[in-house]
């Protein structure tokens, strides 16, 4: 009864080591002392979510993200067409295209050595794209076909990399050899110069943002404050000098309003003078006596007007005639 119970957990312990579950958004590659197992196509084994059957001991199971991967590029400097720096910042999004190869080609399924790989190569993608562009091409209605040919470069490759080749290139270029001498491949040629060399689809590439050096920035930022302080002298001085010129003929308009105004008046008051005098001629030389006696009177008046006088005339003066005793033989 002992070596029943042990026989069956002996099989059940067995029977677990046998089954593997992948789960959502992964895929299942099977290992056996190592090496991926392939088909009689010669395609890999791969494993969709799911449970599945495995030999214990002898096999093993690389679960690899089948999800697409966002990989955020530091911003870098790069030369456009006309000799300028610009700072780019971007990022793409890739998933595997092909797990076997993706899984030798890094190491065991690392996404950190892929990215590696990827970040470096397509680093020369995006310079060499750029370095065909001047500044008006990248920032306008260039950028979207800028995007499209970095990422039709790193999945298929070029023909510039067959004559160019750079230390990315070699690197995948060594991979891709590396692969080829282990699967054995019936698929046809792959350009070991991209991505899908190393089982990678770049799935997107994006720019986030665009700008100039720093050193660049502050010199056009001092230029174009420069340029709008010229402006700004320059209106001014207009402003002024129209300034000026209105001051100039509100003073001429008043002074010529005050002279017309005061020519005026002089012209009045001489005419009311003229006619005060004609008035007063008229109403005098009706009786004389009369505007001598008045005439007399404001000369007391204003003679008078303070208790400290002092006059010193004779008291016969012709002055002081009103002051006497009135003269019976004028009429009354």
């Amino acid at each position: 009864m002992h070596k029943f119970f042990i026989i069956v957990a002996t099989l059940l312990l067995a029977l677990y080591a046998s089954l593997f579950v992948v789960p959502e958004g992964t895929r299942g590659i099977v290992l056996r002392f190592g090496k991926v197992l392939r088909d009689d196509d010669g395609k890999p084994l791969v494993y969709v979510p799911g449970i599945h059957v495995k030999l214990p001991l002898i096999e093993s199971v690389k679960k690899l993200d089948a999800r697409i991967q966002t990989m955020d590029n530091q911003a870098d400097r790069f030369i456009t067409k006309e000799k300028k720096d610009l700072i780019v910042d971007s990022y793409l999004k890739w998933r595997i295209s092909d797990f076997s190869r993706y899984y030798l080609a890094t190491g065991g399924g690392e996404i950190s050595q892929a990215e590696v790989l990827l970040k470096r190569k397509f680093s020369d993608r995006l310079r060499s794209e750029i370095g065909r562009l001047d500044v008006r091409d990248i920032v306008t209605d260039s950028r979207g076909k800028l995007t499209t040919d970095v990422r039709n470069a790193l999945n298929t490759g070029t023909k510039e990399d067959e004559i160019t080749t750079t230390a990315a290139d070699s690197d995948i270029a060594s991979a891709a050899a590396r692969i080829e001498q282990e699967i054995k491949s019936k698929n046809g040629a792959v350009n070991p110069n991209s991505m899908a060399a190393l089982g990678i689809a770049v799935e997107d590439v994006r720019i986030k943002q665009i700008n100039l050096p720093a050193e660049v920035s502050d010199a056009i930022f001092q230029r174009m404050r420069a340029e709008r302080e010229a402006v700004a002298r320059r209106h001014r001085s207009q402003g002024q000098e129209e300034a000026e010129k209105l001051r100039a003929t509100a003073d001429y308009e008043v002074t010529r309003t005050l002279a017309e105004a005061e020519r005026e008046a002089r012209i009045t008051r001489g005419m009311g003078d003229a006619e005060a005098a004609r008035l007063f001629a008229e109403a005098f030389s009706q009786d004389p006596d009369f505007y001598a006696f008045i005439r007399s009177l404001r000369a007391y008046e204003k003679s008078f007007n303070n208790g400290q006088d002092m006059m010193v005339l004779s008291p016969d003066s012709d002055f002081f005639r009103h002051m006497r005793a009135p003269d019976k033989s004028l009429p009354r």
